[in-house]
């Protein structure tokens, strides 16, 4: 894959001098149900003195949020090694941010060489709710990602506009489903529809499900009858500044437990997704 040069003005808008707010990472564990062992972690940016992603990610515009998509990277590969992590790191990018994938990867190779924070560890996702203005562009990021053996992600999956559409363009290594669809699916027979039919396309594309916003037993165990075995949400943890949030491993073998006596009966599980709400 050929190289394009940088715009000069772009490279000049990721150096160090550029005033970026104060940041840290909270981590938040994938947990992968059937396995009972913990998939990726994700890096969440906040303000190092406690509050929320918008409280840093409402300071960030046109002018700096090249060097803070890069800076975000950065944070997230050395706190990671620090803190030991040996799963996934799951790492959010801004589309727009990158003005040539092969050339805006290279201070992330530096930082994963500098923490020996392995490559193929990383995976990179993007959020559905604000695509790149360009699929082209983002198609090529991703593939060079590939390349170097990193994973691919689409976040937020059903909470923008684009939805199928920007699948169509190009399918990721893993779908997460927004916690929108998710909520209640045990008890809402519509979440409940949509939830399978893209579990079932998932498959046949060979693509990873990740359900988000799990926060009851039933969500997960009504989830797990559709086959989804990745999940993220409080009801594992919530994300810890500086820190890998420890998950229930009793937690993990009731939701292993309860999906297999349902099996036994899974007509009636289903039909308490399709008959509750009447």
């Amino acid at each position: 894959m050929s190289e394009t040069p940088p715009h000069p003005a772009r490279c000049g808008a990721c150096r160090e001098d550029i005033e970026l707010p104060e940041f840290t990472m909270a981590f938040q564990p994938i947990v992968d149900a059937e396995k009972g062992t913990i998939y990726a972690h994700e890096a969440l940016v906040r303000p190092p003195g406690g509050g929320s992603a918008a409280d840093v990610l409402g300071l960030i515009n046109s002018r700096n949020m090249y060097a803070f998509d890069q800076s975000c990277r950065v944070k997230a590969i050395e706190l990671a090694a620090k803190l030991g992590m040996d799963t996934f790191l799951s790492i959010n990018f801004m589309p727009n941010a990158v003005y040539s994938p092969a050339t805006c990867l290279r201070k992330t190779f530096e930082a994963a060489a500098a923490a020996r924070f392995p490559v193929h560890h990383l995976m990179f996702e993007v959020t559905e709710a604000e695509p790149s203005r360009d699929p082209a562009k983002l198609r090529a990021i991703f593939q060079e990602y590939r390349r170097h053996g990193m994973v691919t992600a689409i976040d937020d999956f059903g909470a923008g506009h684009s939805g199928l559409n920007l699948l169509a363009e190009f399918q990721p290594d893993v779908l997460k489903i927004d916690m929108a669809l998710t909520r209640n699916l045990h008890s809402d027979p519509v979440r409940f529809a949509i939830v399978k039919s893209i579990a079932v396309l998932s498959r046949s594309l060979n693509i990873s499900v990740v359900a988000e916003g799990i926060e009851t037993l039933e969500e997960a165990v009504m989830l797990r009858h559709l086959g989804i075995r990745l999940f993220q949400g409080f009801l594992f943890a919530r994300p810890q500044i500086e820190a890998l949030p420890t998950v229930s491993p009793e937690l993990l073998e009731t939701i292993r437990a309860r999906h297999e006596a349902e099996l036994l009966n899974p007509a009636d599980a289903v039909h308490a997704a399709s008959s509750e709400r009447l």
